[in-house]
């Protein structure tokens, strides 16, 4: 995760479901890209940008890279706490993820994934973010 603290932040909790698990009975590598989904998209919502409004608004954002690092495994009914945070903005959308024991708050992943703009009517991806991401995030482009 990014060092520095965010202003855009949300935290979901989950617990781990027998049908996440793999047959060494730990979650299955591939699964973390859904519980990185789930806090994505607490963190869209509270900008008031997720799916419906980022269609509606002409753009699609799909996701061009997405980056991984598993500290250690989550097992069978554990609770686990995803915190997103958007960490840039202006040419892209990159979210830095981190994935932690509930309980104990011991890393178990950390993540990253980088979107970017992508004009509905065109089908051309933007070198910048558009306008109406900076309005959602409050921000002025600089």
């Amino acid at each position: 995760m990014s060092k520095t603290t965010s202003r855009w932040t949300a935290d979901v909790e989950l617990q781990v479901q027998f049908y996440d698990l793999d047959p060494m009975e730990i979650v299955w590598h591939g699964n973390y890209a859904k519980y990185l989904e789930i806090a994505r998209c607490a963190l869209f919502d509270q900008i008031n940008y997720n799916y419906p409004q980022m269609r509606d608004s002409g753009y699609m954002w799909p996701i061009i890279d997405m980056r991984l690092r598993y500290v250690a495994p989550a097992h069978f009914g554990q609770r686990l706490r995803v915190t997103a945070s958007i960490v840039e903005w202006e040419s892209r959308l990159r979210i830095d993820y981190l994935i932690a024991d509930a309980e104990s708050g011991k890393r178990l992943n950390k993540a990253s994934t980088t979107q970017v703009a992508v004009d509905m009517r065109t089908g051309e991806m933007c070198f910048l973010s558009p306008p109406v991401l900076f309005e959602k995030l409050g921000v002025t482009p600089s």
